[in-house]
């Protein structure tokens, strides 16, 4: 019959236990989650393939950092996943296959920005 050692620092599995996350963070993480899943649904919108792959992968992401500790990790764990929401909502853009050889483009409003003047002729070195 073996003795069962139990220290205050392992759990009965021997797993160290998790440290309390704060309140505010946990509030931060989840509000960033529920952001970017709202800004895929509207980024994607009709496009269920796209939705059910940027569902999976955001949720796997937060999956594999669940366990993280770290306010410093945390903090830039949430900074990341604000980064892609700014990113999803003002960069992707939406395309419709019409026919065999032409798109069409499905921008919105957040996509549209004003243009910088382009000029056509080069500058010439003098």
């Amino acid at each position: 019959m073996g003795v069962a050692l139990f220290l205050p620092e392992t759990s009965i599995r021997g797993i160290p236990p998790r440290a309390p996350v704060p309140a505010m963070r946990r509030a931060e993480v989840l509000k960033v989650f529920k952001i970017l899943h709202r800004t895929r649904q509207n980024v994607f919108k009709g496009d269920t393939r796209s939705l059910d792959a940027a569902r999976l992968k955001i949720n796997e992401e937060f999956k594999n950092n669940k366990n993280e500790t770290s306010p410093e990790k945390i903090a830039e764990f949430i900074k990341i996943a604000s980064d892609v929401e700014v990113l999803l909502r003002t960069c992707v853009l939406q395309g419709v296959y019409v026919d065999a050889n032409k798109i069409k483009l499905l921008p919105r409003k957040e996509v549209l920005r004003d243009n910088a003047p382009f000029c056509d002729t080069p500058k010439q070195n003098t």
